[in-house]
Parts: C-alpha cells; sequence; structure tokens
C-alpha cells in the first residue's frame, strides 16, 4: 500500500562534475517524488544524467562529482546531511543497488552466496545460516535454475542472466525499502531479458518495494514503471504515468524518443551462387576443452552485405566469431576467405590475412586503452598494417576520425575517458577501419548505448559500406538491429544453425519454433506486452515457449 508521504523525496537538486579547475553541470534542479511500492522509470539519451540522479537518491555522487544544492530525503532522513554512520546504516540495508554489468559487480574470487550472505550479516539482519536459506528461497523466487546449488557456483560459472538474478537477489537480501536498477538488462538476450524483467517485476511487487528503473530500452520501461520521467542533458523534460506517457507525449524531445529505431535499410538481393563470399564458414565443429560449442555451423558473407547472426546467450554467436578470427581453432570444418583457406590458428596468418577480418566489440569502454590517446589508439594498427609513419600516419588517423565523424582536432588528442560512449564506439569503428580491412565482426556494438546514439552508429556502419564495400558480420540479440541494417540473418541455438535466409523472409511467418521464440520475446511499447506474455496460451505456444525457457534455462 503506497504512503501520503513519498518514501523518497528530492527537491530542486543540482549536480555538477569537476572538469579541470571548473565545476560542470550534470543535474539542473530536478524534484523527484517515489512511494512504496511504485517503480519509477528514468529515460534519456547518453549524458541525460539518468544514473547520476538515481545515485543522488542514495545521497551518493561518483567521483569527481557534488552535490551542489537541494535535498535528498529518504523517509524523512536527510541523505545529504547524514554522517557516514547513518549511511552506512542505510546502504545495502533499507537502500540497494542493482548495477548494470552484474559480471564486473562480483567479486570473482567469492562464491555468489558468500557474497549475498554479507549484507544481512554485516547489518545484523540474520546470521549465516538464515541468510543462507533466504538466499536460496530468493533464487527460487527468481526462477534461477538448481537454487539450492547455484550460490555455491562461482560468478563466472553461471550465465549473464542469471548473474543478473542473483545480483537482484542479493539487493533484496536485507528486504530494502528502494531499488535503483541501473540498465539491468541492457547486454541481455531478447528470451533471457523476459526473465530478469518478469523476476524484478514480481520481487518488487512481492516484497511492496519503491524502485527507481533506470533505461534508454522505452519498451522495457514500458513493462516496469509506474511512472515515466525522461531527463535530457540534466533537466526534466515530462513526467507523466506510464500509459499517459506512451500515449501522448506531450515534448517533442520524447516524441524523438518515441520515434526511433526508424532507420531501416533496404534488403540487398541474395548473391548469386558463383558469386565468391568474402567469408565462407564451412561445417565448423568447435569445443572449449571437451565441451563441444559447435556443430556442422555454415554460413555466407558477401562483399557490401550483412549477415546478422541471432541467438540467445550460449548460443555459439561470439565462438564462430572466435573460430574466423582464428583465436579458437575448429575440430573440423574451415574457414575461408576469398575462396582461401584461412590458417585455423591467428598466429600463423600473415599479415595480409590478419588485416582483412577485423572486430568492432561490444563494450567500448574496456576496449579502449584508457591511458592511450585517441591519435595512439589508431595511429597502431594503421603502422602495424600499414606500414605508415610521422606524418603519413598522422594524415591517415585524421582521414579515419573524418570517415567516423569525428573532428580530428577536437579528438585526437583526448583521452577515452572524455569520450561519450556513441563517441567509443566510433573510435572502435575507426580502429577497426585502419587497417582497411575486407570483413569486419560487429559484436553487440549497440548494446550498451541508448536508442538515439545506437542510430546514429547504424547510420554510420551502413554508409561506410557502401562507400567502402565491407561486409559485415553482425553478432546481436537486438532484432530492431536486425530489421534495420541486416541483409541475411543466421538464427544460432545450442551451437546450431537452426534457420538462415533474407532478412525480410526471416521476419516473414512461418519460422521454426525457436526463432518464433525469439521474434515474440521483443518487448513492445505496450505496458501490458509482458503480463499478456506471460499468460499466453496460444495454439503456436510461444508463450508456454517462453515460460518453459523461464523455469527450464
Amino acid at each position: 500500500m503506497k504512503t501520503e508521504q513519498p518514501l523518497v523525496k528530492i527537491r530542486n537538486i543540482f549536480i555538477q562534475g569537476r572538469s579541470d579547475e571548473d565545476w560542470l553541470p550534470i543535474i539542473n534542479g530536478i524534484d523527484l517524488d517515489l512511494n512504496r511500492g511504485e517503480v519509477l522509470g528514468l529515460i534519456g539519451e547518453s549524458g541525460a544524467g539518468k544514473s547520476t540522479l538515481g545515485l543522488a537518491a542514495m545521497g551518493f555522487a561518483r567521483d569527481g562529482c557534488r552535490i551542489a544544492s537541494g535535498t535528498v530525503e529518504f523517509d524523512g532522513i536527510d541523505l545529504i546531511a547524514a554522517d557516514a554512520a547513518t549511511k552506512r546504516s542505510l546502504l545495502g540495508r533499507r537502500i540497494a543497488y542493482v548495477a548494470q554489468s552484474a559480471a564486473a559487480s562480483f567479486n570473482p574470487a567469492h562464491k555468489i552466496i558468500n557474497q549475498h550472505t554479507e549484507a544481512p550479516i554485516q547489518h545484523g539482519v540474520s546470521g549465516r545460516s538464515e541468510s543462507e536459506k533466504d538466499a536460496i528461497e530468493l533464487y527460487r523466487r527468481l526462477r534461477l535454475p538448481n537454487p539450492d546449488e547455484i550460490g555455491f557456483r562461482y560468478p563466472h560459472q553461471v550465465s549473464g542472466g542469471q548473474l543478473q538474478r542473483a545480483m537482484t537477489a542479493m539487493a533484496m537480501s536485507c528486504r530494502p525499502d528502494l531499488i535503483i536498477f541501473d540498465e539491468p538488462t541492457t547486454a541481455l538476450d531478447v528470451t533471457t531479458q523476459i526473465e530478469v524483467l518478469a523476476a524484478i517485476r514480481d520481487i518488487v511487487q512481492q516484497f511492496d518495494t519503491a524502485a527507481i528503473y533506470i533505461t534508454h530500452d522505452l519498451a522495457v520501461v514500458a513493462q516496469m514503471a509506474d511512472r515515466i520521467k525522461v531527463l535530457l542533458k540534466g533537466d526534466q523534460v515530462e513526467e507523466s504515468d506510464t500509459r499517459s506517457m506512451l500515449d501522448d507525449p506531450k515534448q517533442d524531445y520524447t516524441k524523438s524518443l518515441w520515434a526511433v529505431r526508424s532507420f531501416t535499410r533496404e534488403e540487398k538481393p541474395l548473391a548469386s551462387e558463383d558469386e565468391l563470399p568474402v567469408v565462407r564458414v564451412r561445417n565448423v565443429t568447435a569445443s572449449y576443452g571437451t565441451v563441444p560449442v559447435l556443430h556442422d555451423v555454415s554460413f555466407d558473407v558477401h562483399a557490401s552485405r550483412t549477415v546478422a547472426v541471432v541467438g540467445e546467450s550460449g548460443s555459439g554467436k561470439s565462438t564462430v566469431a572466435r573460430c574466423i578470427t582464428g583465436l579458437l581453432k575448429p575440430s573440423e570444418g574451415v574457414i575461408e576467405f576469398d575462396g582461401t583457406p584461412l590458417p585455423a590458428d591467428y598466429r600463423q596468418r600473415s599479415v595480409e590475412q590478419l588485416k582483412q577480418v577485423q572486430m568492432i566489440y561490444q563494450m567500448a569502454d574496456t576496449a579502449l586503452n584508457p591511458r592511450k590517446r585517441i591519435r595512439e589508439i589508431i595511429g597502431r594498427p594503421v603502422e602495424f598494417y600499414l606500414g605508415l609513419r610521422g606524418k603519413e600516419k598522422t594524415e591517415r588517423v585524421a582521414e579515419l576520425l573524418d570517415q567516423i565523424e569525428l573532428d580530428p582536432d577536437q579528438f585526437m588528442g583526448r583521452l577515452p575517458s572524455e569520450l561519450s560512449g556513441g563517441q567509443k564506439q566510433r573510435i572502435g569503428i575507426a580502429r577497426a577501419l585502419a587497417a582497411d580491412p575486407k570483413f569486419i565482426i560487429c559484436d553487440e556494438v549497440t548494446s550498451a548505448l541508448d536508442q538515439l546514439v545506437a542510430e546514429g552508429i547504424l547510420k554510420l556502419l551502413a554508409r561506410l559500406q557502401d562507400s567502402l564495400g565491407l561486409a559485415y558480420m553482425f553478432i546481436t540479440h537486438d532484432l530492431a538491429t536486425v530489421r534495420a541494417i541486416a541483409d541475411e540473418v543466421v538464427v544460432m541455438k545450442d551451437g546450431r544453425v537452426v534457420e538462415a535466409g533474407g532478412k525480410t523472409d526471416m521476419f516473414t511467418p512461418p519460422h521454426h519454433d525457436y526463432t518464433n521464440l525469439l521474434l515474440s520475446s521483443v518487448p513492445e511499447m505496450d505496458p501490458d506486452w509482458l503480463t499478456e506474455l506471460l499468460d499466453q496460451r496460444g495454439v503456436d505456444n510461444i508463450g508456454d515457449a517462453a515460460i518453459e525457457r523461464m523455469e527450464d534455462a
């Protein structure tokens, strides 16, 4: 039951970030109210201030930031004025935080259940034995497989979706009054995302917990939030209940968010049988140690075309990429480039062979060396693959920055920490282009970006493909990305190709049952979508399949 007085009450808060000797505005005089049992969605593009405002609700500001003025009250307690001991008594006990990356948030050296029990033991909520039993019960409620034993694994021994649910269970260990969910499903495939969303929503409802749900995915926030607050560059644009916001947004900026992902490319005709592919994957089988992960995988990628490889986590998408790049040696099959077999081990490939296959990585934050300036990050492959030095090298780096639509004079001397997420991903693209390749593997390159920035990256990649004749292999779990940019689609499950064909054919029924499951799992801009999916028992059994996956995964 919701109380009349807000659990969280923020008034006229200003937050600043340090730049050299100056303090620059991040949040500009925003108010926020949140009641018990209510979920508030915070949305907006990168740099809008979503995470900063969410952390401020905990009375916290990141290093290099400060709460310049305003008030933050939690259940009548002034968190800004509170001393350290008071904050320690609240954080973890009555206020919890679920981060975007579960893998980066858990200590890899300790078992999951040991990290789960730390907060209830330290806060005197329960003893070791009792908190372990409670952890197992929470794992069961969150639909984790083998709840009696999964907590006794290390973080690397469970999947990303399972670890994300384990982190939600850990946040619930002291039954907090408030949880901040910061992009908790961004890096998950669509079927795993359903599991996590359903689990989060159930646990919030069961314990009447207040939550702030931070995301750039509008369809996701439609399933989770009672109210939505839209932010832009530290300012509040508008706020209303979810249904009203979805049906009738008032501000132009909000309408522009609703209209994103309008970009789509016309599908190119299928290549003729006699057209030589740039990359040919033929009957590839591979294992990690004694565990088989790929089974007789075959597909082609032609020049100026994009093949999207889709499937759940663990389906083998990235493993295929490892085989193509020579990082994993297939036990059977062959990878060909321009009709010539590539050595299975990258260390046996020539420089010319290495330059032709490049990658753009999912997380630009971890893919770029934080200590190197942009001129060095892009300049290294220019020197290694093309042999350019001095003035020629600098000119080539400048050309590459122009190609990715960044001003060389402004960006060449910067560090990665001085760039936005979208700018970092553009640098990752420039680094791949620096080798002058024919084939680029794009590994979930837009999954960590807000939808406006992601659309800009897709448009950039499309323009580069058209101008340079590049062949792309797009690894993704985002079917909106597939619709936007793919020419052909390869659907993988359990290391096998279950369906493949042109994009139009793949999105036109009838489908393979597994492709049906993927397509039905893409969130829609309808607040009732998740509930209806979970309750669905149609003749096609899509809903049943989704529920069975959640119970048995």
